[in-house]
């Protein structure tokens, strides 16, 4: 089975090799790379608008083009994260909380190091579990129905608890808010509009993940920086030396658990439908923030910070790809894209692919090895040109992070509506900033709050009203345990720093 798998590999690699198949991939890296870095756009837009680009070549080059694109893309979000502030996709938010500070430190390089390396890792993880496992884990997959769906839900709410330090009452407070402005537009199961304010049509939509994302990272962290440094703040200028390069490469072993542990998570969670690389990327960073033995250090600009969400993000991006392959089924929203592609060139996904057309599918795999090592090699060489970005003094910088957000409010839905309610997050952000309030809860549970609704509404409905269902299923129960561990952790935490303080005031 095993040399069957690695003879199979090697003619996929081989047709890897071959000079079209590598033009592919490289331009498909390369251009993933600046559409990922471009608030509002991200890897679904960017494989749909180059989708008929690739008509013109035969089917498994067009596939490799596209893979490689989500490949660069899944990068890419990390670049305007690190030296902007503003995450490019949704996929990217948690690279945010580190990356930015360790930016304005002057660590840009350093970020984006990690940032590429655990790309790396996670994308060479992915890649090798996709080989061996890839027909178990996808029947695996498919055991997740709505009760687990909902408890893997669950589960990354509990890592969020995490994210606000230790006032737990106002991360619940933030999470509470996300989950409330989740619930904003159409009703899932009846269709009914919900909290239509003043009946104006554009919240019938909902609200748009990135708008909320971009006004609070991008507006607000612009308002809060504006009024701290009265305008005249300077980014610390980095000089990218041989020197610098090599020592920043010494610091892998800083946080090489953590994107270890992002790459299997993002794996896993990228392979189950409707999960997909934000929930990875969002749990891996809480897990590692959690288990750190210095939590409070994340946020303030911690290498770990971002390399456990980039490794969960890309390991994502390829385990999403699984269920796509071998059943059919999309695991994401881009995946779900090429899965028309794929259709169109006349191919169908699915157990019988891997026997009807297997040059097309380890040519697919072998591609994502090459694509893996072409994409950390262009985001090390390129990482001069991106911290170039940060020399640029912020009253310049200012107005194109303004513009940037504008963009990437409208891009979504093409709706002015969506720019003024970016806005008003902006201020919305900027406030709970002063307040002291942790706003990454907020961003992170109005992306989870619609999946979590549909597979407890699901439940419910198949369970007559009933919530003994969850208790039925190994699977969702065992992922309840784990978020209830989760979520007494930091309480276990808090108590037992006020216990040391307590001593030593009494030592004294």
């Amino acid at each position: 089975m095993f040399q069957e798998i690695l003879v199979h590999l090697g003619e996929g690699l081989l047709e890897a090799f071959q000079p079209l198949n590598m033009m592919m991939i490289f331009f498909g890296c390369l251009a993933g790379l600046f559409v990922g870095a471009l608030p509002g756009l991200g890897s679904v837009n960017g494989v749909a608008i180059l989708l008929p680009v690739t008509f013109l070549v035969p089917p498994t080059s067009a596939i490799i083009f596209l893979a490689a694109l989500y490949y660069g893309a899944m990068y890419g979000g990390a670049i305007s994260s690190i030296t902007l502030g503003i995450p490019g996709a949704s996929t990217a938010v948690a690279t945010v909380f580190d990356g930015r500070p360790m930016a304005q430190k002057g660590l840009a390089d350093q970020a984006l190091m990690a940032a590429a390396i655990a790309s790396f890792l996670g994308g060479t993880v992915s890649i090798v579990l996709f080989t061996l496992f890839a027909p178990p884990l996808a029947k695996f997959a498919l055991a997740f129905g709505p009760p687990e769906e909902f408890s893997l839900m669950i589960l990354a709410f509990a890592t969020f608890v995490g994210l606000g330090g230790d006032d737990i009452p106002k991360t619940i407070f933030s999470i509470l808010i996300g989950l409330l402005l989740a619930t904003i537009g159409l009703d899932i199961i009846s269709g009914r509009p919900r909290l239509i304010f003043f009946d104006i049509p554009g919240f019938l939509h909902g609200i748009n993940f990135l708008v909320l994302a971009i006004g609070i990272y991008g507006i607000g962290e612009m308002l809060w920086t504006l009024e701290t440094t009265q305008g005249k703040v300077q980014v610390e200028n980095v000089k990218i030396t041989w020197k610098r390069f090599v020592s920043n490469l010494k610091q892998v072993k800083e946080y090489i658990g953590g994107a270890t542990l992002g790459s299997f998570l993002g794996f896993f969670v990228g392979t189950l439908p409707a999960a997909g690389a934000t929930p990875a990327s969002l749990m891996s960073y809480g897990l590692t923030k959690t288990f750190s033995k210095d939590p409070d250090s994340f946020g303030k600009g911690k290498p770990a910070g971002v390399a456990a969400p980039e490794a969960a993000n890309n390991s994502a991006s390829t385990g999403s790809m699984l269920p796509m392959i071998t059943l059919g089924i999309p695991g994401s929203p881009t995946t779900a894209v090429l899965l028309g592609g794929m259709i169109i060139w006349g191919l169908r996904p699915g157990p019988l692919l891997f026997a009807e057309h297997p040059e097309f599918v380890w040519g697919l795999v072998g591609s994502m090895y090459i694509a893996n090592f072409v994409t950390v090699v262009l985001n090390l060489a390129l990482i001069p040109v991106f911290v170039k970005v940060l020399a640029t003094p912020f009253t310049v910088l200012a107005p194109i992070i303004f513009t940037l957000c504008v963009v990437g409010g409208f891009a979504p839905t093409q709706d002015m509506h969506d720019v003024w309610l970016m806005l008003l997050f902006g201020v919305f952000g900027y406030l709970l900033r002063k307040l002291d309030y942790p706003v990454a809860p907020a961003v992170l549970a109005i992306v989870l709050g619609p999946l979590a609704e549909s597979s407890l509404r699901q439940t419910l409905i198949a369970g007559q009203g009933s919530a003994a269902v969850f208790l039925e299923r190994p699977i969702a129960l065992t992922c309840f345990f784990f978020a209830l561990m989760l979520v007494l952790y930091p309480v276990y935490q808090a108590f037992t720093r006020k216990g040391k303080k307590k001593a030593e005031a009494a030592e004294a």
